[in-house]
């Protein structure tokens, strides 16, 4: 891993974005969102993730985080990570319905084969590039980037229109996932 992209300090507040390998288009399905979206949860009560802000688009997720004081946010990641990687997996392979099935299963296949840590499968990218966000400008620009991804995509016209972000948060609204507003 790059030395310009690592968690450093641990408590500190990170901008990270987690891709699907190849950039398959995996959470065009509800199902699979909410695999992230549940997990995303389960983090917050169980390992002391704060979440600033988040948008799941359909082949990667931007996340705003920290830890709690006292926690990990590397360890938390990697859990996450690991933790949304098999169940997705296992969900697409027990979905004899899901048209794409083989064909994705096949490229998470072949990205597990080139990567000695992993057994069989590989889901996520290796990398997160995490950018901590130190001055306001840059939580600011971080911010309405994820919260424009999907209007930038054409998936809706308002950030807060979209159901997987934490944009209708910051509008008053309430999410998917409760967050902490910056």
């Amino acid at each position: 891993m790059d030395k310009g992209y690592k968690i450093r300090d641990q408590n500190g507040l990170y901008f990270v974005t987690f891709a699907v390998v190849e950039w398959v288009d995996v959470f065009t399905r509800r199902n699979y969102a909410e695999i992230v979206v549940d997990s995303l949860i389960f983090c917050q009560k169980n390992k002391g993730l704060e979440i600033y802000a988040w948008c799941l688009m359909s082949n990667h997720l931007h996340l705003i985080v920290a830890a709690k004081k006292g926690f990990n946010l590397s360890d938390i990641l990697r859990d996450f990570k690991k933790y949304t990687a098999k169940e997705i997996i296992s969900a697409i392979n027990n979905n004899h319905s899901e048209s794409r099935r083989n064909w994705m299963l096949w490229i998470f296949k072949q990205a597990g084969s080139k990567n000695n840590k992993n057994n069989s499968f590989q889901f996520w990218r290796q990398n997160n590039q995490p950018k901590e966000l130190i001055t306001n400008q840059f939580k600011d620009q971080k911010l309405d980037y994820i919260h424009n991804n999907p209007v930038e995509s054409g998936l809706v016209k308002r950030p807060e229109d979209y159901v997987y972000s934490s944009a209708s948060n910051y509008s008053g609204e309430q999410g998917l996932i409760d967050i902490i507003l910056l």
